[in-house]
């Protein structure tokens, strides 16, 4: 295997007398799609949380490239190069597409009327489109506003937003809740393409075939630690769904 690229060794995270994570350990390697799975309760939204920025631990160490890393807030994590995708998506809706990719990253205009702050919405589209195409989203409208959108393109915006500023990892918080199966299978694929222009993707899902459809590997988190490292070929749901309740399971990775 590679040196890790993004690991969790050790975490611990309280809220008051209730011990989310327990030594919490998490591991992903550069260019893969590794999923990150664990019952309600598990700690999966906690370490998250923690290692996209949101939330700081107790106890343990944060490593990026092998390095200690203080993830102080998500536009600390961001500075990184970690993205998150969350299941709500983030997006103004009365914004289109190319606002949305640029939302807090917006481009001035050059000269005075740049020091006023006036937009250079042409350099934005530009580039949003050109992010667009790479990731090969399909949008019925470019210049339709996100709320006009399918939630399948509204979840391919999200993507390619995380996807246009990560350098590193994006974590993507069940990406495929609410969609059809045909939406899935787009997000899916786009998923894929993120993956193969080498950031690293974590996915965060309760659909054990999807985990097992896309995922190089899987990490099971139970009672706030990890229970279980495997790698998807030859890892069955019933091996998953063991893993998380408590059941026998082998472990590779």
């Amino acid at each position: 295997m590679p040196e890790p690229l993004l690991e969790a060794r050790g975490v611990v995270r309280r809220f008051g007398h209730v011990e989310a994570l327990r030594g919490a350990d998490f591991t992903a390697y550069p260019g893969e799609i590794v999923g990150l799975i664990g019952d309600n309760g598990a700690g999966k939204s906690t370490l998250v949380k923690i290692l996209s920025g949101a939330d700081q631990p107790d106890e343990g160490q944060i490593l990026l490239d092998g390095e200690p890393v203080r993830l102080d807030s998500p536009h600390v994590a961001r500075e990184h190069g970690i993205e998150t995708v969350y299941q709500d998506l983030a997006l103004a809706a009365d914004l289109d597409p190319s606002a949305n990719l640029f939302l807090g990253r917006e481009i001035l205009r050059g000269g005075f009327w740049g020091r006023l702050g006036f937009l250079d919405k042409k350099a934005m589209a530009r580039e949003a489109s050109e992010a667009i195409v790479r990731l090969g989203v399909s949008l019925k409208d470019d210049a339709a506003v996100v709320a006009d959108l399918s939630g399948g393109q509204r979840q391919s915006v999200a993507v390619a937003r995380a996807a246009m500023w990560a350098q590193k990892v994006i974590f993507m918080d069940e990406p495929t809740a609410a969609l059809g199966v045909v939406q899935q299978r787009g997000v899916l694929d786009l998923i894929r393409r993120v993956r193969d222009q080498g950031i690293t993707v974590v996915l965060i899902s309760h659909n054990m075939q999807q985990v097992l459809q896309i995922c190089d590997r899987v990490e099971v988190l139970r009672l706030g630690a990890r229970v279980a490292r495997l790698d998807t070929a030859g890892t069955s749901v019933e091996d998953l769904v063991a893993a998380m309740t408590g059941g026998t399971v082998k472990e590779h990775q």
